[in-house]
């Protein structure tokens, strides 16, 4: 039997990593740039959670400072805004089987088909954190607006491909960390052009860090035997080292809207820019392979690479009954997730952009004392991941098309004369969220 060594790893493909550092799951490999992270563009505060997002028409909160600014004029009472939330992170990625052909039946190679794993974090903190000042016609809002907390680890451990009797591949095995920071701090404004129509504007600042690590790994020994057996990742037979991230911050401008079409209906639309930071790449010699240089020593460097966040666009509607005890609210968001790959780029890797279709209900019993709200809220979270676009089957075995993922949401809230508090609970295949917010206002 002849074997045949895969390699996928090359200057210019190590640029692939940089496709997948911000956005919700993908599956990549430290050779096609394997770093699967999700990214969340959900609103603050649990009662827009409760109602699955769902929020920009009402936007009747403190909160509005990020999620729709136009609403910050309906208070009528300086308001203090505090959020905490709990994630949990379920994120799939590739860790061997079968990238084309049949298994040969020895070793680890035995499946027909990838094998999956997923990898598992858990994140707690102060999501979110504001100040709302209204004056007359006018309201203004300091924010602070946790975007990402999230660290990734996993393996690859045996992708295999070429025929069953002759020969057999195997792309270099690895083991990768990320670890992903985004906040955003913000200045939100808003006027009331008239009694039914208001606008808002925001400035935010991002400032966001990534750090992710991969190391490629020949087979323990230069045998049959040890082709087809598990790794051991042993530090003699690394073959690269793999550093991408981004220490950065910039501004960007959101603007808002909110029309109150009647006594009983709004419409509401949020615009938020996508912002560009500057990544760097860095890949080190192992000490499994001569690349000219001493192991630790550095093959290629990239710093100040323009790589642009997801611009996002949002629409909603929503009803209130006469009596104030129902609210129904609908929400489209547009999340233009191609602006990733677009602005590096790469011929062989896409990203589809996402439309986000969010439906929430509210129900508060007036007559309570103190008033109670129970709200209900699902939202479709189309499959965005990015995926091959070619017939490489070691490059669509790492980057497969993913799956729609549907979320559901319940919510409770308590209010008082100048106390509110809320909680609720969204939950998906990929990412359960849990939320505690209090508003103050005096």
């Amino acid at each position: 039997m002849v074997k045949r060594v895969e390699r996928l790893s090359s200057h210019g493909k190590a640029f692939a990593l940089l496709l997948v550092l911000l956005l919700p799951p993908a599956n990549v490999s430290a050779q096609e740039g394997v770093v699967p992270l999700q990214f969340s563009f959900s609103d603050p505060g649990a009662r827009s959670m409760g109602l699955g997002g769902a929020f920009v028409a009402l936007a009747d909160d403190a909160t509005a400072a990020f999620a729709n600014p136009a609403g910050l004029v309906q208070l009528v009472r300086p308001e203090i805004s505090i959020e905490a939330r709990s994630w949990s992170y379920s994120t799939p990625y590739t860790v061997g089987g079968r990238a084309e052909g049949l298994p040969s039946g020895t070793g680890i190679d035995t499946m027909v088909g990838v094998r999956t794993a997923t990898s598992e974090y858990d994140a707690n903190g102060l999501s979110f954190l504001s100040f709302t000042y209204p004056r007359g016609n006018w309201s203004l809002a300091l924010y602070r607006h946790e975007y990402a907390d999230l660290e990734f680890s996993g393996a690859t451990q045996g992708l295999f491909g070429g025929g069953t009797d002759c020969c057999q591949t195997r792309l270099h095995d690895q083991r990768w960390a990320t670890d992903m920071d985004i906040t955003s701090y913000g200045l939100s404004a808003a006027y009331r052009i008239s009694d039914s129509f208001y606008v808002g504007l925001g400035a935010i600042y991002y400032d966001a860090s990534l750090e992710a690590r991969t190391t490629e790994y020949r087979w323990d020994e230069e045998s049959t035997e040890s082709f087809f057996a598990p790794n051991s990742y042993l530090p003699e037979r690394s073959v690269l080292n793999e550093t991408v991230g981004f220490d950065d911050s910039n501004w960007g401008i959101a603007g808002g809207f909110l029309w109150r079409l009647s006594k009983n209906w709004s419409i509401g639309g949020i615009y938020r820019p996508g912002i560009e930071v500057d990544l760097g790449v860095r890949l080190t010699a192992g000490e499994a392979t001569d690349f000219g240089v001493p192991p630790g020593g550095v093959i290629f460097e990239a710093t100040g690479i323009a790589t642009e966040f997801p611009d996002f666009f949002g629409l909603g509607f929503a009803y209130q009954g006469a009596d104030g005890r129902l609210t129904v609210s609908f929400q489209w968001d547009r999340v233009e997730y191609s602006d990733i790959p677009t602005s590096i780029p790469l011929d062989n890797q896409a990203m589809d952009d996402a439309d986000e279709l969010h439906l929430g209900a509210e129900y508060v019993f007036l007559g309570s004392t103190p008033i109670i709200a129970v709200r209900l809220g699902a939202w479709l979270e189309p499959d965005h991941q990015i995926h091959a676009t070619t017939d490489d089957p070691f490059t669509s075995a790492l980057l497969p098309r993913g799956d729609d993922d549907m979320h559901y949401s319940a919510g409770i809230g308590i209010a008082m004369q100048r106390f509110q508090i809320d909680a609720a609970m969204d939950f998906a295949d990929r990412l359960d969220t849990v939320s505690l917010s209090a508003i103050f206002n005096f």
